[in-house]
Order: structure tokens, then C-alpha cells, then sequence
């Protein structure tokens, strides 16, 4: 029976990570995505042994991770999520701006046009760390949207990465750090965990046998090339159904998505398709002559209550249910691990322990 016990404070010490530490400071972590990742390069520059197993290649590009937005918008989020997503978010920049100084962070912008300004008012009523915008200050924010919206929201201390570029360098600082990982493996945690040293599971919609209650929520998105349209920060546009954004990417590419439907196929939908191409078309025309690159899909791991959950059994730690979140809350998660196996640290609103 798991024991999470509610506290104003966050965080409570227990005694059994003790028993951790004397594991002869050996971490596996199964997963490399990026909740595996960040636990990976945490755990090594924290003095442990580390060794990463994963299923998929190098490249990666069967996983979650390789579909995502890496919005870091903890303010955004505010619209669908529980304080504790803006709380640990938060936490996560901070990590983020340690560790890749690079990242950019250049603010989120919210638009919508007239046909849906009850929803932008919405938004602005449940979010906060905003700043309002008229028609001047978005034209001198983003020159390529000058004369299309007459206010925005910009939430100047948000930001984002590209998966598909920050996850190799965080495998890159793993091993930097004296982590191993190899690819194209497969392995039975449990078997992992019974042969000693600790084991961190960040398999995602993959650790059915130790996560029952986790599920696949589709997201789907659309990789478009233009070079007559110039954003320096994601741009996320009302839309009555799904959170819908371009975020900019090197090389004139921009990433339109998501959608959140609940179901495991990885396919894209011809309504989705048309949604997401249909937001970046209202945002600018000349997305309509853009070429389309790309169209996929991926599985993000939700539990029941869309909420992540730092689950403790023994010297065997499931690290799951990150939801459409996966880079806005990885870092702040792996702390979390961290502070556990090395001080007893228990974070009341993440951490079950059995």
C-alpha cells in the first residue's frame, strides 16, 4: 500500500533511502528517453555508477521524445494542468539554464483571432507571468506577424528546446559524466533490481508490467520548411479543441502541434492533419506554401490523473506519467530521484513510496 502523506511542505525525510545509498552506489535506468536522461546525468554527476539501457538505437526514433514540442511553458500549462506541473516546470528551467546554457529562452506568445476571444480571455484569466501585448508590441516582438493580431500574451521567462538536438547532448554529458549507455538492448527490470544495485524504470507506455494503470495519449504533429515566415519563440494559437503551437526550428522548419487524443494508434488523422495545418495557415498564409517534411505521432505516457508519479519499491524506483510534459518536467523529476536516494527526501506531491 503506497503511503503519500499530505503536507503544505513539499517534502518530508524518510529513513529507507538508507538502504539505497549501501547499494554499492550501482544505478541502472531503463529508458533514455529524456526522463531516463536527465535521471542518467543526474545520478552521475551525483557520484553514482551509471548505466543506461534502451531498447531503441541511437538515434531514437521510436520514442516519445522524438515526437515532442520541448515546450518549457510552466505558465502555459497553467490552462489544463495542477499547480504541481508549474511548480516542479519552474524548477525544471532553472536545471535546464545549468545545464545547456544554450537552451533559448525566448518567451512563449499566445494569439488568437476574433472567432476565438472568449477562449484567449479564458486563458488569460487562469494563467499567469504574462505580459499583455496590443498590435505594436507583437509586430516589434514577431516582425513576421505585423498587422494580424491585435493583442497577445507573452510569457517572457518560458522557453523551449529541440528533442531531436538536446537529447543526444544530454546522452553526450552522460557519458561525459562517466555514465554508459547502450542502445539496441533489452531487459527485465525486475530482473535488474533482484540482482542488486538500484533500478530506475523510465520505460513509459513500455512498464505496463510494473505501471498498470499507465496509458498512451496520442500527440500528434506536423514538421513544416518555409522561409517566408520568421519566429524567434513559440506561438501557440487558440484553438476550441487542442493546445495548437509552431515552434521554430533551425534550418526555416517549424513544428506544428499537438493534439491529445486518447488512443495508442500512432497515426495521424486526416482531421488532426487538417487542425494542425489549418492553425498554422491562420497564424500566417504563407504557411500554405510551406512544405510539409514530416508527420508523426508518439505515445505519451499518462496515469490517471495526468499527474507524474515517482513510485518506490525497494531498491526499484518507476519514474512515469509525464504526460504531454516529458521536457518541461524530466530535470525537476530527476532532482527529485536524486534527493531521495541521497538524503531521504521525499516530495509529498510526486513521491509514493510502498
Amino acid at each position: 500500500m503506497f503511503q503519500n502523506s499530505a503536507s503544505s511542505d513539499a517534502t518530508h525525510h524518510i529513513k529507507d533511502a538508507a538502504n539505497m545509498q549501501g547499494a554499492g552506489r550501482r544505478i541502472t535506468i531503463v529508458g533514455a528517453g529524456v526522463a531516463g536522461a536527465w535521471q542518467a546525468l543526474s545520478f552521475a554527476k551525483a557520484g553514482y555508477s551509471v548505466k543506461v539501457i534502451e531498447r531503441d538505437d541511437a538515434a531514437m526514433t521510436h520514442a516519445t521524445s522524438h515526437f515532442a514540442g520541448g515546450m518549457l511553458a510552466p505558465w502555459c500549462e497553467q490552462e489544463t494542468s495542477e499547480p504541481v506541473i508549474t511548480r516542479l516546470g519552474t524548477r525544471s528551467l532553472d536545471l535546464w539554464r545549468t545545464e545547456l546554457p544554450d537552451t533559448p529562452f525566448n518567451g512563449s506568445l499566445v494569439v488568437a483571432h476574433p472567432r476565438d476571444r472568449a477562449d484567449f480571455d479564458h486563458f488569460a484569466r487562469i494563467t499567469s507571468d504574462y505580459e499583455r501585448l496590443d498590435a505594436a508590441a507583437i509586430d516589434k516582438l514577431e516582425p513576421s506577424l505585423e498587422g494580424r493580431f491585435r493583442e497577445a500574451l507573452f510569457f517572457p521567462h518560458e522557453g523551449h528546446v529541440e528533442p531531436r538536438r538536446v537529447l543526444p547532448q544530454l546522452h553526450e554529458k552522460i557519458a561525459k559524466a562517466g555514465g554508459e549507455i547502450r542502445f539496441n538492448s533489452e531487459c527485465e527490470p525486475d530482473k535488474l533490481a533482484s540482482d542488486g544495485g538500484l533500478v530506475i524504470d523510465c520505460r513509459g507506455i513500455f512498464a505496463r508490467d510494473a505501471v498498470k494503470d499507465v496509458r498512451g495519449v496520442k500527440g500528434e504533429m506536423i514538421i513544416v520548411e518555409t522561409d517566408e515566415v520568421s519566429l524567434s519563440r513559440p506561438v501557440r494559437v487558440m484553438h476550441p479543441r487542442w493546445p495548437l503551437y509552431v515552434i521554430p526550428r533551425e534550418d526555416h522548419r517549424f513544428m506544428i502541434g499537438a493534439t491529445s487524443i486518447e488512443s495508442e494508434d500512432n497515426r495521424v488523422s486526416v482531421r488532426s492533419a487538417l487542425e494542425l495545418l489549418s492553425a498554422a495557415y491562420a497564424l500566417h498564409p504563407a504557411f500554405g506554401e510551406a512544405r510539409i517534411i514530416e508527420m508523426g505521432a508518439g505515445l505519451r505516457p499518462a496515469l490517471p490523473d495526468n499527474l507524474p508519479r515517482i513510485a518506490i519499491y525497494g531498491n526499484r524506483i518507476n519514474v512515469n506519467g509525464l504526460y504531454r510534459h516529458g521536457f518541461l518536467l524530466a530535470p525537476a523529476l530527476a532532482e527529485l530521484t536524486v534527493n531521495y536516494v541521497t538524503r531521504g527526501l521525499i516530495d509529498n506531491e510526486v513521491m509514493q513510496c510502498s
